[in-house]
């Protein structure tokens, strides 16, 4: 038996910053909405636009309750014009996908749990490996790799091969015949979070709003029609000041997901995804109070004792983009 060995992190994280790596995602749940009023019902449902998408693109969206907290982060690409593909996290499928079919009733639409394979490429390589040209993010093409017909669509970070899971292995096989490195997780964990996106589940969760959890610019349309919890999230946007920010905290010594955090002897917040960046450091992603502004000192608990920590703006790196 082969010993299990350790992925050599500052090596993955060179090519995934100057390369292209290759990463499996099983971690996503898939939902097909179709019918002629499946543009209008998903309208509907979610933060962002989506009637308006043109067949070809897509958007990052929410499904709130009606006081305005997060149930559930996706990404939608219209397939055609009566026909959408949405994948969310694995732990929010059966929320989602449960929501939708409710909703649905009434309605020609079709609401369908799925099975998609969703391969990763991560880098600026990424498009000589497919060959293919960057477009906007959430753009997607369709294309055949290894026999297989997959989606290819545009990423902050590369880009993402969908297909069906049984081409899957083909599909891995001729990308990294075509120059992609697999790597690990931990590896795009780093670029995830330097460039402060948070994960619905690690960082955000069903306490709290957009706003806290800093993706309103990403998530959320103020000009489209009404959708179950817009009026709480407008509200907010137009006339307050959320109550809890979206952070970035670096720190000599280690930080833990889950650690409580305190600023003047009060708790403001507990740490959400935690990685060791080859760039920044010590680095951790966590939604604070408002008191703890950029360059506040606050307090960490570890396993060690209490460490420091430094409350930054978000992106940690000024070399990637926001």
């Amino acid at each position: 038996m082969s010993p299990v060995t350790e992925p050599d992190l500052d090596a993955e994280y060179r090519q995934v910053r100057e390369e292209c790596g290759l990463i499996d995602r099983p971690d996503r749940s898939w939902i097909r909405i179709d019918g002629p009023d499946a543009a209008e019902f998903l309208q509907g449902q979610v933060t962002n636009e989506t009637e308006e998408l043109d067949v070809g693109s897509g958007a990052y969206a929410a499904l709130l309750d009606r006081k305005g907290h997060l149930q559930a982060d996706m990404r939608v690409l219209r397939l055609g014009e009566d026909s959408f593909l949405v994948d969310t996290e694995q732990a929010t499928g059966q929320i989602l996908f449960k929501h939708l079919t409710m909703y649905k009733i009434g309605r020609k639409v079709e609401v369908e749990q799925t099975d998609r394979a969703l391969l990763s490429l991560v880098g600026p390589g990424s498009y000589g490996v497919t060959g293919l040209a960057p477009g906007p993010e959430h753009a997607f093409t369709e294309a055949v790799i290894a026999g297989a017909d997959c989606l290819v669509a545009t990423t902050v970070f590369g880009l993402d091969v969908i297909c069906e899971p049984e081409k899957a292995d083909a599909v891995r096989a001729q990308l990294v015949s075509d120059r992609a490195v697999p790597v690990s997780g931990a590896a795009t964990e780093i670029l995830r979070v330097e460039r402060g996106l948070p994960r619905f589940g690690f960082d955000m969760t069903e306490a709290n709003m957009p706003a806290e959890a800093g993706i309103v610019e990403r998530a959320v349309s103020f000009t489209k029609g009404c959708y179950i919890g817009q009026e709480p999230v407008a509200r907010l946007h137009y006339k307050g000041r959320p109550n809890r920010h979206l952070r970035g905290l670096k720190s000599q010594g280690q930080l833990v997901s889950g650690a409580r955090v305190s600023f003047k002897e009060k708790e403001v917040g507990t740490i959400g995804t935690t990685v060791l960046s080859p760039a920044s450091g010590r680095i951790a992603l966590a939604i604070l109070r408002k008191e703890a502004e950029p360059g506040s000192t606050v307090i960490v608990d570890s396993e060690s004792g209490e460490v420091e920590a430094e409350v930054v703006e978000l992106p940690f790196t000024g070399d990637i983009d926001a």
